[in-house]
């Protein structure tokens, strides 16, 4: 089974490449918590393939929602604002881990983050 992480951070936000990070993190930890132990395990033996894209932030919704359809282990970071961003706002989602096929169906055309 081929299975991946695959982080979104909101592509209107001009974070720093630091603030950047955390956020992925953030997103990337909790998702990996909402998964079955089967698939964290399977996942994390096989490499922990994880790929970070960028997306709209007015589709995080339809996202989530598609996530929560198909099952996939999903978290929404909402930041605190204590830094570079307004309280409140939606940095990044964590997909996953899942099935590639599957998180491909939400994040397969969205553009790798350089």
């Amino acid at each position: 089974m081929d299975l991946k992480q695959v982080i979104i951070i909101n592509s209107d936000l001009d974070m720093s490449k630091g603030k950047l990070a955390a956020q992925a993190s953030h997103a990337s930890l909790n998702a990996y918590l909402r998964a079955d132990n089967q698939k964290r395990s399977d996942w994390l033996s096989s490499g922990g393939k994880k790929v970070v894209v960028e997306e709209d932030p007015q589709k995080f919704g339809e996202v989530v929602r598609e996530a929560e359809r198909l099952n996939i282990p999903c978290y929404k970071v909402n930041d605190a604002g204590l830094t570079e961003v307004k309280p409140g706002s939606e940095t990044a989602i964590g997909l996953g881990p899942e099935e590639a096929s599957k998180i491909d169906k939400i994040t397969g055309e969205m553009k790798l983050v350089k």
